[in-house]
C-alpha cells in the first residue's frame, strides 16, 4: 500500500510539474506572440513616415528641380508630420512600457478639465500644419466648470490621445468634448460622428495594436487606445466606448468627483 501511495503522489507531482511547465510554454508562447506583433506593428509603422520624409529630403536636395515657394512648403510640412508621427510612435511605446512594468505612479488632485483639455489640444496642435491645423478647428469643448479627481499630465495624455483618435477617424467632422457630474463621478465624452466601429468590437479597440477599423496605418502601432484605458485605470476610473447616435463613436472616461467642500 505505501509502494501505491507514493506512487500516486510521485505521479501528481509529475503531473503538477507537467502543469507548470505547460503553463510556462504558454505563457513563453503568448510573450513571443506580441513580440512579434510588436516588431511586426513597429517595423510596419515606422517605414511610412520615414519614407515619406526621406522622399522629401530628397526632393528638397535635387539640384536640377526648382520648387516654388509652395511646393518647398508642402514638402517641408510632409517632413515635420512624419517626425510628429514618429515621436507619437515613441511616446506611446514608452508609456506602454511604463504601464506595463507598474511604474505609472498617479498623483490624484483636483482637475479642472477646461484646463485639461486646452492642454490636450495644444499638444496635438504644436506644430500642426495643412490636415492638422483645420481638424483642431473642429473640436468643440463643453465642459463648463467640470472638476475630476485626477493627474492632471496623464489626463491630458489621455484626451490627447482620445482627440487626435476621433480626428483622424472622423476627417471633416466635428469632435464635440463635454462632460458633467453624475453623484459621485464625473463623465467626460469625445463623441464624433465618423464611420464608428462594428457593434460588438468596442472593447477591442482598447488592445495593444488595435486602430478604428484596423484598415490604415494613421495612429502608430495602435496604442493610442490602450494607453489611454492604462491611463485612466491607473487614475481609478473606467474608459469605454460606445455608439454615437446617427453614427460615429462616442468614448467615456467615468472618474471620481472630488468631494465637496464645505
Amino acid at each position: 500500500m505505501l509502494t501505491a501511495v507514493a506512487t500516486q503522489a510521485a505521479g501528481l507531482v509529475k503531473q503538477r510539474e507537467l502543469a507548470e511547465e505547460a503553463g510556462q510554454a504558454e505563457a513563453i508562447a503568448r510573450a513571443d506572440e506580441l513580440r512579434r506583433s510588436l516588431l511586426s506593428a513597429v517595423s510596419h509603422d515606422l517605414r511610412t513616415p520615414l519614407a515619406a520624409a526621406k522622399v522629401a529630403v530628397s526632393s528638397l536636395r535635387t539640384e536640377d528641380v526648382a520648387f516654388s515657394p509652395e511646393d518647398t512648403a508642402e514638402l517641408l510640412a510632409t517632413i515635420e508630420e512624419s517626425i510628429d508621427q514618429l515621436t507619437a510612435l515613441v511616446a506611446n511605446l514608452l508609456d506602454s512600457s511604463r504601464l506595463a512594468a507598474g511604474v505609472i505612479r498617479p498623483q490624484l488632485r483636483r482637475a479642472y478639465l477646461e484646463e485639461a483639455v486646452q492642454r490636450a489640444l495644444v499638444s496635438i496642435g504644436k506644430g500642426a500644419t495643412g490636415f492638422y491645423r483645420s481638424g483642431i478647428d473642429r473640436v468643440k469643448v463643453d465642459v463648463g466648470d467640470a472638476v475630476a479627481m485626477a493627474d492632471a499630465g496623464l489626463l491630458e495624455r489621455v484626451l490627447a490621445n482620445l482627440i487626435d483618435n476621433a480626428l483622424r477617424y472622423a476627417p471633416d467632422c466635428v469632435v464635440r468634448v463635454n462632460a458633467g457630474r453624475v453623484r459621485e463621478r464625473v463623465l467626460i465624452n469625445v463623441i464624433d460622428e465618423g464611420p464608428g466601429v462594428p457593434r460588438g468590437t468596442e472593447e477591442q479597440l482598447f488592445a495593444p495594436f488595435q486602430r478604428p477599423g484596423d484598415h490604415d496605418n494613421t495612429t502608430g502601432v495602435g496604442l493610442g487606445m490602450s494607453v489611454a484605458r492604462g491611463f485612466v485605470e491607473a487614475m481609478g476610473g473606467t474608459i469605454s466606448a460606445t455608439d454615437t447616435p446617427g453614427g460615429g463613436l462616442t468614448v467615456v472616461i467615468d472618474l471620481a468627483a472630488p468631494e465637496d467642500r464645505p
